[in-house]
């Protein structure tokens, strides 16, 4: 289903991070859960962190929304994560999430697989690292040439972007010039996480809907490369057909990238 873009200042407005949640991770019925999504990004967040060794001083998640899952193996290898996000409402959440604020979503069995890949450690453990970890969330607009504006930070060793960046872009030149954007934000050698699903025109979430860029496989590799990385590893993951889930979010598969920043592009 097709509708009109939506902007940022509708994310601000209406985006509710509690009915995203429950309809895209709740533990039995979340989309995303159900898809094999989580446990395809968790497989490859820990293997970009653990096996190829993305590690560094700094990383930032951004468009991070209300989830922490995405930090959760980050939090092994880097001294220091900062977070950012457009929407007041999602930093909030977020912050509540990393204090394990009663009322927030249950994270424990998402954490516990970590701790399970990882082959160490606890839930309550996992969950002190990451607060530890996890620095502060800043507001974010990628279609700013800085999107942190008007902060100017370090560049940093690695940005991490999870199912952010195709919602903010309104048509295939901006989100080339939004990947522009947060590469400025890294080191030449530095690394960039994303994940996007493909394909997808809009999803419902707390009873709204959005609008989505439809991408593919094809156009991410060339965007890449024409923004000045190097793609270290590209996986994708097709969707099973199901009515009423194509209803809330009608992507066919979803895309993981672990690519290197090689140069600067203006």
């Amino acid at each position: 289903m097709e509708i009109a873009f939506t902007d940022k200042d509708t994310y601000q407005d209406i985006f509710n991070p509690e009915g995203y949640l429950n309809t895209y991770y709740h533990p039995k019925t979340g989309l995303l859960v159900v898809d094999g999504f989580l446990d395809f990004a968790l497989r490859k967040l820990h293997e970009a962190f653990a096996i190829r060794c993305v590690k560094g001083k700094t990383l930032i998640d951004i468009g991070h929304g209300p989830t922490i899952y995405q930090d959760l193996s980050a939090c092994e290898s880097f001294d220091e994560i900062i977070g950012a996000d457009y929407t007041d409402r999602n930093r909030e959440y977020y912050e509540r999430s990393l204090r394990n604020e009663p009322g927030t979503f249950n994270w424990n069995d998402v954490i516990q697989k970590v701790c399970d890949m990882e082959g160490k450690g606890t839930v309550e453990e996992k969950r002190k690292k990451l607060e530890k970890t996890v620095k502060k969330t800043l507001k974010c607009d990628v279609l700013k040439k800085n999107p942190l504006e008007p902060l100017v930070l370090p560049k940093v060793d690695c940005v991490m972007s999870l199912g952010c960046l195709e919602c903010a872009c309104s048509d295939l030149d901006t989100y080339r010039n939004v990947l522009k954007n947060v590469s400025s934000l890294l080191k030449i050698g530095g690394h960039l996480i994303l994940t996007e699903v493909l394909n997808c025109s809009s999803y419902l979430a707390g009873g709204e809907r959005f609008s989505c860029l439809v991408l593919t496989e094809e156009f991410m590799r060339s965007a890449l490369v024409e923004t000045g990385f190097e793609i270290v590893d590209l996986e994708v993951i097709q969707r099973k057909y199901d009515k009423d889930q194509f209803n809330l979010c009608n992507h066919d598969s979803s895309l993981f990238v672990l690519a290197r920043k090689v140069k600067d592009v203006n």
